[in-house]
């Protein structure tokens, strides 16, 4: 389907992003990230937990 509205003679296409660029460069005030874990993730940890358990199980299955 063609584009109904046309070219626009005066549109920038880097405008747009030179704005984006300046207001992540700004930034909110007063907001800071938080520090990333420097940890394992307990996430992680129990979910290779549970895989070997599967595994686990399947071999003691198959054995059987």
């Amino acid at each position: 389907m063609a584009n109904p509205q046309g070219p626009q003679g005066n549109h920038d296409p880097a405008g747009s992003t030179q704005m984006f660029r300046a207001f992540v460069d700004e930034g909110p005030q007063g907001r800071q990230q938080a520090p990333a874990p420097s940890g394992p993730r307990i996430g992680l940890i129990v979910g290779i937990v549970v895989a070997v358990a599967v595994v686990a199980a399947v071999a003691w299955l198959a054995m059987m």
